[in-house]
């Protein structure tokens, strides 16, 4: 059985599964706002305020970059992620906005290592587990754009983006 190409000779699958990290990240779709335009207006301090026990806007930032990193680790081999800490690295020492353009641009970069890594898929390995674990980062993007969002009415920055 053939698979069917997209216009551009690539596998059909793979667009569609581009389309939906694209979609939660940086492209205007149905849903509402993505991740970028929800960090778009933000600047040092309000990205790292904390609300009531809540993760700042920067934490989540730094959360969506990392999980981006280990999806691209399991897709294309391991690679560090620059930042210390984890699952929620640690925010830097200071917190200005040379640190936070910084943090943004990281997350940016690491956006289009994941783009890359699935553009570059072998079709023979979009296995149910490689689709699913694609799909989860779209799906984490909007997650956290959802945290952000919240933040950003909690601090009356909501029409702003």
């Amino acid at each position: 059985m053939t698979t069917k190409r997209s216009s551009k000779g690539g596998d059909p699958r793979i667009a569609v599964l581009l389309q939906n990290i694209d979609y939660a990240f940086d492209k205007p779709g149905w849903h509402g706002p993505n991740l970028a335009s929800s960090i778009r207006g933000v600047d040092a301090r309000r990205a790292a305020e904390s609300i009531d026990g809540r993760r700042s806007i920067w934490q989540q930032v730094l959360h969506a970059a990392y999980w981006k990193q280990r999806v691209i680790n399991l897709l294309i081999g391991t690679q560090p992620f620059p930042r210390g800490g984890s699952d929620w690295p640690r925010l830097p020492e200071e917190q200005d906005e040379g640190n936070w353009k910084a943090d943004v641009k990281l997350l940016y970069e690491i956006h289009a290592k994941l783009r890359e890594a699935i553009a570059r898929i072998d079709p023979r390995r979009l296995s149910e587990k490689t689709t699913r674990l694609i799909l989860g980062a779209a799906a984490h993007d909007l997650y956290h754009t959802g945290q952000i969002r919240l933040l950003r009415r909690m601090m009356g920055l909501a029409r702003r983006a």
